[in-house]
């Protein structure tokens, strides 16, 4: 029975309802340039260089949309950018 409802989550999740299980900005995800795995308005991408794991970040055109903390950059596999930690 749990198997059965496991199967059916991950398969709503993957097909159906996919805005459902996307990930928030700030949230682990698993292909760099992605937008379909991030919530409207984020993209898949590493937070920094010194980062293993890519995460949803907030998509950009200029740094005076990111915090102040924050520049806007190019993300990698795509034409998009998004905010990132200063250098």
């Amino acid at each position: 029975m749990l198997k059965n409802t496991l199967t059916a989550l991950l398969l709503v999740c993957m097909g159906i309802l996919v805005p459902a299980c996307a990930s928030d900005v700030g949230e682990d995800c698993a292909t760099k340039g992605s937008v379909d795995e991030c919530v409207d308005g984020a993209v898949c991408d590493l937070k920094g260089t010194s980062d293993a794991e890519p995460v949803c970040l907030k998509i950009c055109t200029d740094a005076s949309e990111c915090a102040a903390t924050e520049d806007c950059n190019g993300v990698s596999g795509s034409s998009l950018k998004a905010c990132t930690p200063k250098k």
